[in-house]
């Protein structure tokens, strides 16, 4: 879905989230996006290195 977006579509993207937040929210929101993001790939890790170690043991 997303690699079918390209450049123009990013930019129109942005400029319509500049529009709705606002210059003075978006920063608060790239943060919160961030963090996020950090927070779900860390998750994601863990759950597959808990899926390695019930491999490992049940062999």
């Amino acid at each position: 879905m997303l690699q079918s977006i390209g450049v123009p579509g990013l930019i129109l993207l942005l400029v319509i989230a500049l529009i709705v937040f606002g210059p003075s929210k978006l920063p608060e929101i790239g943060r919160a996006f961030g963090h996020t993001l950090k927070e779900f790939k860390s998750s994601a890790n863990d759950l597959m290195s808990d899926e390695k170690e019930d491999r490992s043991r049940s062999k």
